[in-house]
């Protein structure tokens, strides 16, 4: 299928989608061009699901960059916090930069269905998120207890209390599974902005890309709808907004 099919699908849910692989260009072009770096003079991290989906549709192009240093455990909640944002800070060349890739991610096939997505080899569709799909289903049936985490399953029990605290704003949407990966990504979001000014890095640029990471059937890819792009100057403390360069 071509890509411009491709796209088709996926932004009839998320209008300003572009392949995971283009997002990549884009960030290593904007770096080369606009910071005068390296992608090897780059420390990535992404703080994203830990769904073996995203390493399978994973660009090759990222490996340009150091690491990645893995923040994110289910749908993507950066659950290594502080210790994990100083542990990979520490990594970063002294004249580099630290390049953030962090949210949620959401399936939706070839046909257009959203939350799921046809995994190689199997025979039938699957459910992407299934962690945002287990905890929304726990919502829509009331089963979620406020402030109840378990050692046993304490990232799953801490995406549930996230959709609990907006459970009428999901429940009450066209779609939820959609609005409840919009919750998700503002949580995540809102700790990611907290982890970074808590944390030191010895490098030139910090930069954020926050985004819902779109995974689809095994042969059509990923896609990345970006949410946000700044760039940190560290020597200034100045912060840019560089949405725009994702826009299509």
């Amino acid at each position: 299928m071509l890509k411009k099919k491709k796209l088709e699908i996926i932004r009839k849910w998320y209008p300003n989608a572009i392949t995971t692989l283009d997002s990549v260009n884009k960030v290593i072009d904007y770096i080369e061009d606009k910071l005068e770096l390296e992608p090897r003079q780059v420390m990535l991290a992404d703080s994203i699901c830990s769904d073996d989906v995203n390493s399978i549709q994973y660009p090759a192009r990222a490996m340009e960059f150091l690491g990645p240093f893995k923040m994110g455990g289910l749908d993507g909640f950066p659950f290594t916090g502080l210790t994990g944002m100083g542990a990979f800070a520490s990594h970063v060349p002294d004249e580099g930069a630290v390049f953030i890739y962090y949210g949620p991610h959401i399936g939706i096939t070839k046909s257009g269905v959203i939350g799921e997505i046809h995994r190689l080899g199997q025979s039938k569709n699957s459910g992407c998120c299934g962690a945002a799909k287990g905890a929304l289903k726990k919502l829509t049936e009331h089963q979620i207890v406020a402030g109840e985490l378990s050692e046993l399953d304490y990232q799953m029990n801490t995406i549930e209390q996230i959709l609990l605290a907006q459970k009428e704003r999901i429940l009450n949407a066209p779609s939820p599974l959609f609005e409840a990966t919009e919750v998700i990504y503002e949580a995540i979001d809102q700790r990611i902005m907290e982890l970074v000014h808590k944390t030191t890095y010895n490098c030139k640029y910090v930069i954020l890309a926050g985004a819902i990471l779109i995974n689809s059937d095994s042969d059509m890819g990923s896609f990345t709808h970006i949410k946000r792009f700044d760039i940190i100057n560290l020597a200034t403390n100045g912060r840019e907004d560089k949405i725009n360069y994702f826009m299509v």
